[in-house]
Order: C-alpha cells, then structure tokens, then sequence
C-alpha cells in the first residue's frame, strides 16, 4: 500500500481504532463520560485527517475504494452529525437506567458503514458498507430495552432491513450476470439497463435502495422506527443513514445519462413524485412529533430525487447542498426533541410542545427555526436548498417535477405551521406547573446552538458552503 492511499484511509481506520479502544475501555472501565470522550476524540480526528487528503486526491485503493472530492465532502458531512448525535446522545443516555457505554461503539460502527459506503467503488465495498450501516442500527434502535416499542421499532428495521438486502443482492447478482464484474469502474453503462436481466437488475437495486431512503412504496417501516427509537437514533437513522446511501446513488448513477433512459427516468419521476406528496399528505394526519419528523424526511428525499434526475454537475451540487441543510435542520430538530424526553418515554406528543416558548424559549427557537428550514421559508438553508433543486431541475426536465416539489411543498406548511402554532400557544397556569421546564445540559444546548447558526447562515449567505460542494462534485468519477 503506498503512502498516498494510506493518507486517504486515515479516517476509516481511525474510526475502527476508535470502536476498538472504546471496547476495550468498557472491558476494563465502564464509565460513560470515557466512552463518549473517546467516540468524541475518534470522530473529530478523522474529520481532521480529511483535510490533509487534498493533494492525493482521487485516489483509488484497490478496486473497492475510492477517494475524490465527493467522496471527501460527503465523509465530513457523514462524521459531523455522527458527532453531533454522539454529542447529544450523551446529555439523553444519561438519563437511562441502561448501561450506556455500549451505544457508542455501534454508533461508531454504524458510522464507519456509512464512510465505506460513500467511497464504495464496487459492490462488493457496497454491500460491506451497507451491512456493517444496517446491523449496528437494529442494534442501536432497540438499544433501550425496557421499552417494548423500541424494541418492536427494533424487529421491524431488522426484518426489513433483510428484506432490502435481499432485493439488493439478487440485483448486483443480475447486474454481474449481464456485465461480468462488479466494479463500477468496469461496467458498460451506455449497455446497462438495455438489456433485460441488467434492467431487471437495476430495478431489484432501486428497490433495495429505496427501502433505505425510505422512498415511497418503500417507506412502511419509517414512522413506527422514528417513533419508536431513542431521539439521538432516530437523527442517525434520518441523517447519516440517508447521506451515506444517497450518495452512492450519486457515485453509480451519475454515468447514466437518466434522460436518454426512460424506463430509468420515469420509475425515478413516479417514487420522487409519489415521495413528495406521500409523504406530506402522511404528515398531516398525525399529531406524534416523530412520526411527523419521519413523514417529512420521506418529502425531503423526494426533493432530493428532483436534482438527482436533472443529472449533471449543477444538479449533484443542488442535491448535495439540499442534502447537508437537510442534515443540519434535522439534527436541530431532533435534538430538541432529544433534550426534552425524559428517561420512560421520549418527547413525542404535542402536548410535550405545548407551550413550550413559555417554559424553554431556547427550544422552541431552535425548533421554529428547524421548522422553517423543512418547510423552505426564506432566511433559512432549507430555503435555498429548495430554490437550487427548482433552478437545476427546470432546465433539465419537464414541468412536472419542479410543479409537483411546489404543490407538496406548500402542503407541508400546514404541519409545520401548525407545531410552531402549539409551542408558542400559551399554556394554562396548571398546564404550566404540570409540564416544567427540561433541564439543559451545557454540550447539547452548545451543539444545538451551532446548529441554529448553520440553518440561518446557510440561508443567508450559502456562498462559501456552494463553493465549497462545486469543487468536490466536479472531479465526480
């Protein structure tokens, strides 16, 4: 191995180390301050290490791996909110009668998935990636035993978790039938999908994929693992979950020409479409906070799916910025939700909200402004994020996407609006006593601070963060 492709692994490796050391360290000293101090130190060294990968870069490690921009900016993204969660999962776990230390090091696990499915450049890298990503989270989302809907929410990802992998595997099996190698590299493109068993192939591969975006009709399993796992997995599971696999569907896909593929073309419309509007029109019926968070995520990867079929490299850096305002809107939100559960239940029902301006208006800041961002109101990333994937998607395709992303759009305000409603409605002095204020620890309300400040800056000046996306998608391999 030379130095060059050691210097682009630094990141993966220290991740490992780190699960490894955080292990051991519960194997001979079960403190939680030390294994969330050691998750924290693993996370920001390897995001350090990313900055030092300029000079080699793209740079293949054997036929399973490779690192260019994209596959750098998208790692960072992937080890910022796996920090930020870590983050926040301290002030929640230590609430829990549960042994704690243990969380850590699948979260670390499930996170190092994550960064081998991002740089994947065969599928046999993919399917590694994909399982180490989905065993640590069943792990993770039934990780609060003594509570039987975790642990329901538990067996429900698992169960459909092997029923996408499934599908994924027959699919790369065809895939291989018709082209004979399963490097991405090697594969005939302008020959994949003309044929009918790589066709077939590439359907079985949507379907799999779409089951972990949680695109519709792949999206049964969502609201009840959102509600039912512990907040800080949940913004896991709905942020570095969903980079990592999306951006492998930007890495396979993008030499596919989408619009000289109709069959490819018109399957990715109808999810995207079906998406947008599922998933809004899902929202409206509840009034679980989670569950609204899960049917909204399903919209958001349906925006997402807008830019990905305009194609190009105006269109991947759109998606690629939605994506990261996406990811930060996100954690916020569910990192209020996170500090204001208590250790039987997690903060799900309105009632939680109700009022909330009044007992913490710290929270209800952050999370109005969260709720703005999803929604797409101006001033906020979410905003301009949605204003990139109309502009590159209006040249590139027809009318019908960037109108079916404005309609649901505008039916998503209504549950975003009426949240923000119920936490600024004053509450009865009895309502009031009942529900006191959460106590804030100093880390999370520090983390959901900058989070706060990432929302509103990207939406008020992107321009360095556009910069910075345009440079790494346009040496896109």
């Amino acid at each position: 191995m030379t130095f060059n492709e050691l210097t682009v692994l630094l990141p993966f490796l220290i991740l490992a180390i780190t699960a490894v050391l955080t292990l051991l360290s519960i194997a001979f000293n079960r403190q939680h301050i030390l294994a969330a101090g050691l998750t924290w130190i693993g996370l920001v060294f390897a995001g350090l290490t990313l900055l030092v990968e300029t000079a080699v870069l793209p740079q293949q490690v054997t036929p399973l791996l490779i690192v260019d921009g994209l596959a750098r900016f998208y790692l960072g993204l992937i080890l910022a909110a796996a920090l930020a969660v870590a983050v926040l999962a301290f002030n929640y776990l230590s609430k829990q009668a549960e042994q704690r230390e243990e969380f850590y090091v699948l979260l670390l696990l499930a996170t190092l998935g994550a960064m081998i499915l991002v740089a994947s450049s065969h599928f046999a890298a993919f399917f590694l990636g994909l399982e180490l990503l989905s065993v640590s989270l069943v792990g993770l989302i039934a990780y609060l035993r003594a509570r039987p809907f975790t642990l329901a929410a538990g067996f429900k990802y698992l169960v459909l978790a092997a029923v996408s992998v499934s599908f994924t595997l027959f699919g790369i099996a065809l895939i291989y039938a018709s082209q004979g190698t399963l490097a991405f590299a090697e594969l005939d493109y302008a020959q994949l999908g003309a044929d009918a068993l790589s066709l077939t192939g590439l359907a079985f591969l949507i379907i799999g994929v779409g089951f972990k975006l949680a695109l519709v009709p792949f999206h049964m399993w969502v609201p009840d693992v959102y509600d039912g796992a512990p907040a800080p997995v949940t913004a896991f599971v709905a942020t570095v979950s969903k980079t990592a696999v999306f951006a492998f569907l930007l890495r396979f896909f993008n030499p596919i020409s989408l619009q000289e593929s109709p069959a490819l073309l018109w399957a990715f419309a109808l999810i995207a479409i079906a998406s947008m509007f599922g998933g809004n029109w899902l929202a409206l019926r509840e009034r679980n906070v989670k569950r609204i968070l899960a049917y909204s995520s399903i919209a958001h990867l349906g925006y997402l799916l807008v830019a990905f079929l305009a194609s190009g490299a105006a269109a991947v850096a759109a998606a690629t910025f939605y994506l990261t305002a996406y990811v930060i809107t996100t954690l916020g939100a569910f990192g209020v939700v996170g500090l204001l559960s208590g250790p039987e239940s997690d903060a799900n029902g309105q009632a939680d909200f109700h009022g909330l301006f009044w007992r913490r208006p710290w929270l209800a800041a952050v999370m109005t402004t969260a709720l703005f961002s999803l929604a797409g109101i101006p001033l906020t990333a979410g905003f301009v994020g949605k204003f990139f994937v109309l502009a590159a998607s209006v040249g590139a395709l027809s009318w019908l996407l960037p109108l079916a992303l404005v309609v649901s759009s505008a039916i998503g305000l209504y549950y975003y609006l009426n949240l923000i409603v119920t936490m600024f409605r004053e509450p009865q002095t009895d309502q009031l006593a009942a529900a006191p204020a959460p106590t804030l620890s100093v880390t999370g309300s520090l983390v959901l601070a900058a989070l706060l400040l990432l929302v509103v800056w990207f939406g008020v000046y992107p321009a360095p963060l556009l910069r910075m996306i345009q440079t790494a998608v346009a040496g896109l391999s």
